[in-house]
């Protein structure tokens, strides 16, 4: 990115920014010593702000307070889940996170016919008893929404109660599963169910999803609070085999010195999730306005779990024909830091399961962008973002001019010459070429005007 650009982050699913109560609460955490397992006094201090914290993670999720695991962060949340239950064979969704993926392909048949080499084939049975491998993925639909029916079927074909993972909201794609729907079927065929729930705090209401699951994964870092610290609220009386063993920490559920500073930050960052009000819907509105006027600029973008409910947050889009490795490139040299899948790849430019998943074809897979709102942003970046992608859009006609037509108004900077800044912008024309894209600011909704013959590029 270069250095004279200022940074507009869009890559919230990834991680978000600290938010200031968190930042507060860490920063006073770090002028107290103490090892919240000392009964002296500077332990029983940190002690008290351990449990300040769990009370608030608890109130987010609206369960009490000894439900509440404290780890160091959502893939220890999700083993601890996974590999807690030996002796279950675990039923996974096909568009789980990949720790969740990883956590319970371990031990699995890999010889079955229901198990292929990385994720799948989806697990389909037509009727009947199957042998029952210890993992089986189970397939969604086009829109990326669990397919319950092939659920039930699956259930039905254990020989011992199973553990079902379903997740709340994809990383990827925003979308919603039907959770307590899942939980309904586990439940009813004797099995546990875990939640990764990890995208959905701070973006969905966590009691209903709490209160069906008997296992519910989050993550601080997900919601505005630090990076290395989560959460396993477990159902009361149940108690998984512990995957970390040592000292009694956690009530013998997690051994480990808790992290004082960064679960002070946790719990900061859950009190100001559950004050948000209406945060989420003013995320919808920003996502929602974005893919409207990416949809008028480009016609051919394809918004993936467009039909379906997602999280207000996140939009996963396609334009056929690009490279999502160079479009991610493009905007951080404009200053804008968005994803082209899930962080947790590790960079690495490889297929997105979750759209494979979806019949998404590699072609478009590859083309599929990641913009996820957080609690800092505001419309005025949707602008920004609206005005780099409009000037990629019709970069291949930057030898002519190409007219457009404003349609609201831009609020400073676009023209220091001319008689608009900080008004109204009526309707007319400009070249696209004639300023940069990262000076777009204020509200900004941009049509090809009609009078011109250049159209964006396919």
């Amino acid at each position: 990115m270069q250095d004279s650009v200022a940074l507009l982050y869009l890559d919230a699913n990834a991680t978000t920014p600290l938010r200031p109560q968190a930042r507060q609460a860490m920063l006073a955490a770090m002028d107290r010593i103490g090892n919240p397992s000392s009964i002296h006094g500077c332990g029983q201090q940190a002690r008290a702000m351990v449990e300040a914290a769990r009370a608030q993670v608890a109130a987010l999720a609206g369960v009490c307070a000894e439900q509440v695991v404290f780890t160091s962060g959502a893939t220890e949340a999700n083993a601890m889940a996974l590999l807690g239950f030996p002796g279950r064979p675990r039923i996974v969704s096909a568009v789980e996170h990949p720790c969740v993926l990883a956590q319970a392909a371990r031990e699995a048949h890999f010889d079955s016919p229901a198990y292929g080499p990385a994720y799948g084939p989806a697990y389909r049975p037509a009727h009947g008893p199957v042998q029952m491998p210890i993992h089986v993925v189970v397939a969604v639909d086009a829109d990326g929404v669990i397919d319950l029916a092939a659920l039930e079927r699956a259930l039905a074909a254990t020989d011992r109660p199973a553990l079902v993972s379903v997740m709340a909201a994809n990383n990827e794609t925003g979308v919603v599963q039907p959770v307590v729907q899942a939980a309904g079927l586990a439940h009813a065929c004797g099995a546990l169910f875990h939640c990764d729930a990890v995208q959905a705090a701070g973006r969905l209401p966590l009691a209903p999803l709490a209160a069906v699951a008997d296992l519910l994964t989050l993550s601080a870092h997900k919601l505005g609070g630090p990076a290395g610290v989560g959460a396993l609220i477990l159902r009361p009386g149940l108690v998984p085999a512990p995957v970390l063993r040592g000292g009694g920490q956690e009530l013998r559920r997690r051994a480990g010195t808790e992290n004082v500073i960064g679960i002070a930050g946790f719990g900061a960052a859950a009190a100001a999730c559950a004050d948000g009000g209406d945060e989420p819907a003013r995320l919808a509105a920003m996502r929602d306005r974005l893919e409207r006027l990416v949809r008028a600029v480009t016609p051919g973008v394809r918004v993936f779990g467009a039909g379906v409910e997602r999280v207000a947050n996140t939009c996963c889009l396609a334009l056929p024909g690009r490279d999502a490795s160079l479009e991610v490139i493009a905007f951080d040299l404009a200053g804008i830091a968005l994803s082209a899948g899930a962080a947790c790849a590790g960079g690495r430019p490889e297929p997105s399961h979750v759209l494979a998943a979806m019949g998404v074809d590699a072609a478009t897979a590859g083309a599929a962008l990641r913009i996820s709102f957080g609690w800092h942003n505001t419309e005025a970046d949707v602008d920004r973002f609206l005005g780099v992608w409009t000037a990629r859009a019709y970069r291949r006609q930057s030898a002519a001019p190409v007219s457009f037509r404003a349609e609201v108004w831009f609020s400073t900077g676009l023209f220091p010459a001319g008689p608009f800044p900080g008004g109204p912008f009526p309707a007319g024309s400009f070249p696209v070429n004639s300023f940069p894209a990262h000076s777009l600011s204020g509200h900004l909704s941009l049509r090809p005007d009609a009078g011109s013959d250049a159209g964006p590029e396919s």
